[in-house]
């Protein structure tokens, strides 16, 4: 019997622990690719909302993040992979196989949500087509499901230099093999 072990451990106090999409891979990819069985999946579906609400129940602070990335752009970073020999690395054999199985996903990504969406571990859906925006808006939320109180800080002030032991640094590196500065 395979038995998949995603959680090493579960967060102490006060620590942060951002777990990848592979927790959900047997909703996903597993059940799409049939890596597992009907019935494993299927347990999955019904398991994981109970696992997420002993690790809530226990004093965790679970924010579910999904992004979204339409056809279109999926299509073109999968032909941007291809073309640039610096990013074909990022295109596996596993991905271009999932290509043509975009509705599959899609179903499957709809029953994760279906089983999965709760009251106490929602799912928020970020669309992704822009990478840039997108990652602001991950940031942005889980900032703001995240309470906080400002913490009263003494201003600090540099204090001056000490020109007793005075020392010409740039001198010392003229001349020295230097990156030419492009940017």
């Amino acid at each position: 019997m395979y038995i998949q072990r995603y959680v090493e451990k579960f967060p102490a106090g006060g620590e942060i622990v951002i777990f990848d999409r592979s927790w959900y891979n047997r909703a996903g990819v597993e059940y799409v690719m049939g890596f597992c069985t009907p019935e494993q999946h299927q347990r999955f579906l019904e398991l994981c909302p109970l696992v997420e609400k002993f690790a809530i129940d226990g004093g965790m602070r679970l924010i579910k993040i999904w992004l979204e990335v339409g056809q279109e752009e999926q299509e073109r970073r999968f032909k941007a992979r291809i073309d640039d020999p610096i990013r074909q690395w990022k295109l596996s054999p596993m991905d271009v196989e999932s290509y043509s199985r975009w509705y599959d996903y899609s179903r499957a990504r709809d029953l994760m949500f279906e089983y999965s969406d709760s009251e106490h571990a929602p799912w928020h859906i970020v669309h992704s087509d822009d990478k840039k925006r997108a990652r602001l808006n991950v940031i942005s939320h889980i900032l703001s499901q995240i309470p906080y109180k400002k913490v009263d800080r003494a201003k600090v002030k540099l204090p001056s230099r000490s020109e007793k032991r005075k020392y010409d640094d740039k001198a010392s590196i003229a001349g020295r093999r230097l990156v030419a500065q492009k940017y």
